[in-house]
């Protein structure tokens, strides 16, 4: 990848960073954008380190229109993004008749909306520069299947939005070159897998989720959050030239599992 730059958004940790510090190894220049501007900065260092030829770290909340073009703008000074991870994601969860309105909607401004704006800030500057690209979003398996711990109706909403996003908005960037695909991670080692679960439980709750990968998931653990990087830095790559409008599922066979056991 030398000689590209790569946008990724929520590049502070988890899938985000790896993705970064992977492109950043092929030799891509590295445009890092996060809600937290000091570990944005700190990961743009990280890609320094493991071979970007130039990485800036950019403050963005990706549900911020003015935000997100202010950043495009941002990564201007290393060069407009050839390929984009749109993976910045929140998650909240309650009972349906439990779900706070305000809430609900900034887990669809941040997941569906903020990977529109990604996206079409991206294509914009993508067809005005002439040439093609690559973009990948981060799904769900909750855009496919009902989770069995329930209360993910905002989640599996705002990641089934991003899944059809990407099939529609596939076929119009198809004659522009510029390919659109999703990676569907399933369990991953990250910081979201233990969202809303207090500080002091976290170590007892991170166990039984372990042990309970261990037992539902086929290949029998979580995945490493640079697994799931492997993945999207394959789309983001021409080694995918002719990969667009589909959903590469990373689950560990998680969603090709019947829930039966006979």
């Amino acid at each position: 990848m030398r000689g590209r730059t790569v946008l990724v958004t929520g590049a502070a940790a988890g899938i985000g960073r790896a993705v970064a510090l992977a492109v950043a190894a092929r030799g891509a220049a590295v445009v890092a954008l996060d809600l937290d501007a000091a570990a944005a900065d700190v990961v743009a260092r990280e890609a320094r380190a493991a071979g970007a030829p130039a990485a800036l770290g950019v403050a963005c909340d990706v549900a911020s229109e003015p935000a997100v073009l202010a950043a495009f703008d941002a990564a201007d000074a290393i060069g407009t993004p050839d390929a984009v991870f749109a993976n910045a994601g929140i998650e909240q969860n309650a009972p349906l008749a439990e779900f706070e309105t305000g809430a609900w909607w900034r887990v669809l401004e941040v997941n569906l909306g903020g990977v529109f704006l990604t996206c079409r800030e991206a294509v914009r500057r993508l067809t005005a520069a002439g040439r093609g690209g690559s973009i990948v979003c981060t799904a769900s398996p909750a855009a496919f299947v009902g989770f069995a711990g329930g209360g993910n109706s905002a989640y599996a909403a705002s990641k089934g939005g991003v899944a059809a996003f990407v099939r529609s908005i596939a076929l119009d960037c198809a004659p522009q070159g510029i390919r659109v695909n999703s990676v569907v991670p399933g369990a991953t080692e990250t910081a979201m897998l233990l969202t809303g679960v207090p500080a002091r439980a976290r170590p007892a709750t991170a166990a039984r989720i372990r042990s309970a990968a261990a037992e539902q998931v086929p290949l029998g653990r979580l995945a490493g959050p640079e697994e799931i990087a492997a993945a999207v830095v394959w789309l983001l790559s021409d080694e995918s030239s002719y990969v667009t409008g589909t959903h590469l599922v990373c689950d560990g066979g998680l969603m090709a599992k019947s829930a039966n056991d006979f």
